[in-house]
């Protein structure tokens, strides 16, 4: 309970663009009262971070630029946040089939990408966590957060990450 109180003050006061509702003050309002979706925006702000030049390919919140896209890694926050959106509807597109769990898995592919979750020919078997979903098996909380490694190696800030975004997203 008080790692969900922290969570929530952490998130009220860090994330951008959000303001409390008139009738509420900071104190009183909650991360919770807000839509799914905007819960995700927030928690993906919080933990990407905006980027700039030095992080190129990434521009804005953690995209990716792909072949042919010319955004500038000096784009305003409100653009970033458009363009964040703009990746965040399309992933949910992606996952649409998996109804209740599709915002919880496009916040994840936002990420570590689309194919890592979905598999591809080439490189990528299926996740263990798509084949638990796929045959309702609602106890994948652990092979959700096992998306914390890179390089081969567990990162605490993003096992972190996998563990804040269940709590505002997961759906039981």
């Amino acid at each position: 309970m008080i790692f969900r109180t922290v969570l929530t003050t952490l998130f009220l006061t860090l994330c951008l663009g959000m303001d409390a509702q008139a009738n509420e003050s900071p104190r009183q309002a909650s991360i919770f009262a807000l839509q799914p979706f905007e819960r995700a925006i927030c928690c993906i702000k919080y933990y990407e971070g905006i980027h700039r030049k030095k992080d190129y390919p990434y521009v804005g919140y953690g995209h990716k630029l792909r072949p042919g896209e010319h955004y500038s890694s000096n784009m305003s926050l409100r653009e970033a946040d458009a363009l964040l959106r703009k990746d965040l509807k399309e992933l949910c597109t992606m996952f649409k089939q998996y109804g209740k769990d599709s915002l919880l898995l496009a916040a994840l592919a936002y990420n570590v990408g689309p194919y890592r979750i979905l598999g591809n020919k080439t490189r990528y078997p299926k996740s263990i966590l798509l084949k638990k979903i796929e045959t309702g098996n609602r106890d994948f909380k652990s092979d959700y957060v096992q998306f914390c490694h890179w390089k081969g190696k567990k990162i605490p800030s993003i096992e972190r990450r996998r563990y804040a975004e269940l709590m505002l997203l997961y759906m039981e």
